[in-house]
């Protein structure tokens, strides 16, 4: 295929095997919002111990005791609380980041031109990720907001549906910050986040492509490039899970009604880095790994699906 567009320069949106156009951006938003809203409301049970592990620790001391005790005092239902909004705002999230990110990365490849984009390309994947998870956490915020708060507050003082649980978020816009009182802490965890997720995946699949599946890509079955992409997301999302767990405990504790009031750095300092850093990390890394590598597998499988290609490579 011509790399070209109809002016005669060089055009990264004509450059791979299939022309990047409008359609191909829409299909790659939908496959973002398949991959993130399903993935991240399936493993909601993990995500409720993980908040309130990072809320109230002397309480929820583990993954398993943490489970025990939700279960113990909340059944079932308690396990599964923010359901409804971790899969309406992460839908809308992954449907930015995936989508604006392919849009972005042609975009700066475009800015650079084609030696400086080839020269800087790891630059390009940071760049892009970071712009694209700004949009993605606009829409994300609101319900990330009340999720937290329906699976941090005490039974019984908070409301658990999502309907009622997003009217009294907004009826207590003062108190709750809704809907964007979140929005900088959520860009302190997310955008790093993302960066390090499409940086790291993008690299490691590259890796793979240059020493340990060596002939030309295309020549590989999807079964193979589809383990590529989903043993690269796995260990991407470990990296990721380390980078962003501090702000992410913040946005947590954000949600906690003793902290009605204070600000994200009055909190950071009345916590401290270290248990920021630490608490629930591991509970957080084998989430957010299994989280991440599912997303990419899922991703590359709607983009296969839809005559796209897999992601990344040489």
């Amino acid at each position: 295929m011509a790399s070209v567009n109809v002016t005669g320069k060089w055009d990264s949106r004509y450059s791979g095997p299939i022309v990047h156009d409008t359609s191909y951006y829409a299909k790659a938003m939908l496959g973002g919002a398949l991959a993130c809203g399903g993935t991240h409301a399936a493993i909601t049970p993990l995500d409720v111990t993980k908040c309130n592990m990072q809320v109230n620790p002397t309480k929820y001391t583990g993954l398993m005791p943490g489970l025990k005790t939700l279960m113990a005092e909340e059944g079932s239902r308690g396990i599964w609380k923010g359901f409804g909004p971790t899969l309406v705002g992460y839908s809308a999230q992954g449907m930015f980041k995936y989508g604006l990110y392919e849009i972005f990365k042609d975009q700066y490849s475009n800015l650079a031109g084609e030696e400086n984009a080839s020269k800087y390309k790891p630059l390009i994947w940071l760049a892009g990720s970071a712009s694209a998870e700004i949009f993605a956490d606009i829409a994300l915020c609101p319900m990330e907001m009340t999720k937290v708060r329906i699976q941090t507050s005490p039974t019984g003082t908070f409301p658990t549906a999502f309907g009622a649980a997003l009217s009294k978020m907004s009826a207590n816009k003062v108190e709750t910050r809704f809907p964007f009182g979140s929005l900088v802490p959520l860009w302190s965890r997310q955008i790093p986040y993302t960066m390090a997720k499409f940086f790291f995946f993008e690299k490691i699949v590259q890796v793979f492509y240059t020493h340990v599946f060596t002939a030309p890509k295309e020549t590989y079955g999807k079964g193979t490039q589809l383990g590529v992409t989903f043993a690269s997301g796995y260990l991407a999302g470990v990296v990721c899970a380390i980078v962003s767990h501090p702000a992410d405990t913040l946005v947590s504790l954000l949600g906690k009604a003793e902290n009605k009031g204070k600000g994200a750095g009055q909190i950071a300092n009345e916590v401290g880095f270290k248990t920021l850093a630490t608490k629930g990390l591991g509970t957080r890394v084998i989430m957010i790994g299994t989280l991440t590598g599912f997303q990419w597998w899922i991703y590359d499988s709607f983009k296969s699906a839809m005559g796209m290609g897999t992601t990344g490579g040489k």
